[in-house]
């Protein structure tokens, strides 16, 4: 096998590993058509100021909405951090009571259950200098951050 694809393999397995997302809601939804509103909702994002940690694959449902939230590649040291300060157990029910269907409203870390949202507050600082309407790239609040969603986090927490 040639060295370049070795390099290749490499990076393909490198690159399968799915990334972890952390999606802010920064905008209401007054006046949204209702897609947006279901996408929201469907991501756990019920109201502003709530975090949630999704997988790469989630990308197109995120980019549906990119005019409400904010999102970049969570680090393992800030998803510690959101565990340890904001998250919530989860004390509903697993299954119904026919035992049919089984609700999957939590996610497991270290044999406990916690709702897949955190709930944190305003940054302290306040967000970015033109404020929640304008996109990162011009210097707002909202769309693709890549690692500077840490430094957002841990102003929120």
């Amino acid at each position: 096998m040639s060295e370049k694809k070795k390099t290749n393999l490499v990076k393909e397995s490198k690159e399968n590993k799915p990334k972890k997302l952390a999606v802010i809601r920064i905008r209401g939804i007054t006046g949204v058509e209702k897609s947006i509103k279901d996408t929201l909702n469907m991501l756990c994002l019920y109201h502003n100021n709530y975090c949630v940690v999704v997988d790469s694959k989630m990308l197109g449902m995120v980019k549906k909405v990119k005019d409400y939230v904010t999102w970049g590649e969570i680090n393992d040291e800030t998803y510690r951090l959101l565990v340890e300060k904001r998250a919530e157990e989860y004390k509903g029910r697993i299954t119904d009571k026919k035992k049919k269907i089984n609700y999957k409203k939590f996610i497991v870390i270290n044999n406990k259950k916690y709702k897949r949202y955190f709930r944190l507050s305003p940054p302290k600082g306040g967000f970015e200098r033109k404020g929640i309407k304008v996109p990162f790239t011009r210097k707002g609040a909202l769309g693709y951050r890549k690692e500077k969603i840490n430094e957002l986090i841990k102003k929120m927490v």
